[in-house]
């Protein structure tokens, strides 16, 4: 149940076609490496905040230019290829943020849905509204592969634990986070949310990542990370353009962590009281007193 997993890091740019073909040739040199599962990052083939222009070149799932590179590539390399996401249009005018996961017969296994939007507003003015633009998914999927049952989640997802541990707690052995973090937010949280995810759930996680100034203006954190059920870092890639990072993925860990602190077996169902403290007497004690 041993295996090599490759993130591919991209700086994509608006041209779906462009990075389509550097998509190719990062995931050949993955494949040449030894790779056999492949993880390129969210957003692969456009990023692009005039949404305009975005619309302009995006096609449904059938017909989209990186959706049918990575069926060949998967065939022709032999490998399971996962775009961690891409925009496909939707026959509503809205887009979908939507990962595919090939086979080594370049028969697409399934495709994921980006469940939560990035709607956010950060300290330096800089604001996100996916919601605008993309339809949210609402289907948590897992896929069982010949080395593990994998997990599927897109950048924001990260931030909901509750997704991964569904997923966790349904056999995931690998989570992917495919992502296009923010500078700001990735210098802030990237490393130990995944980390964290990982830990928690006992669990490998693959997190292939953008990475740089991209052409719209836009800059992504990269940091590309694979990580093992015990929160180590396998492999990081840089901050800037593109990278491969390689690691040797061992299912057995994730039995191994589980075995020795079974969080997953031991959780038990809860109520939640909320106490709310009684006229303005109450709100004024010392809390010492108040614990008597």
């Amino acid at each position: 149940m041993t295996f090599k997993a490759a993130a591919v890091q991209m700086c994509s740019g608006v041209d779906p076609a462009g990075n389509a073909e550097t998509m190719a040739k990062l995931v050949r040199e993955a494949a040449s490496r030894g790779a056999t599962y492949v993880q390129t990052p969210e957003m692969t083939g456009a990023v692009q905040r005039d949404r305009t222009g975005l619309r302009s070149v995006l096609k449904d799932g059938e017909n989209d230019v990186v959706v049918r590179e990575a069926s060949r590539l998967a065939r022709e390399l032999g490998i399971y290829l996962h775009v961690g996401s891409t925009p496909i249009a939707r026959a509503d005018g809205k887009i979908a943020n939507r990962g595919f996961l090939f086979g080594p017969d370049g028969a697409k296994i399934c495709d994921y849905d980006k469940i939560h939007m990035f709607d956010v507003d950060l300290e330096n003015g800089e604001s996100w509204r996916e919601s605008a633009a993309y339809h949210p998914g609402n289907t948590a999927r897992t896929a069982d592969l010949p080395f593990g049952k994998l997990g599927f989640s897109i950048c924001y997802d990260v931030r909901f634990p509750e997704l991964f541990r569904q997923q966790a707690v349904a056999g995931a052995e690998i989570m992917s986070v495919p992502a296009a973090f923010t500078r700001q937010t990735g210098e802030a949280h990237w490393e130990i949310l995944l980390r964290a995810r990982a830990i928690e759930n006992g669990l490998f996680v693959i997190a292939a990542a953008q990475a740089g100034t991209h052409e719209d203006g836009r800059e992504t954190f990269g940091h590309s990370m694979i990580v093992d059920p015990w929160g180590r870092v396998l492999a990081e890639a840089g901050a800037i353009g593109e990278e491969i990072i390689v690691a040797e993925i061992d299912v057995a860990a994730v039995h191994a962590a589980r075995a020795k602190i079974p969080n997953l077996r031991n959780a038990r169902s809860f109520v939640l009281d909320e106490v709310v403290p009684v006229g303005k007497e109450a709100l004024q004690l010392d809390p010492l007193q108040s614990c008597l």
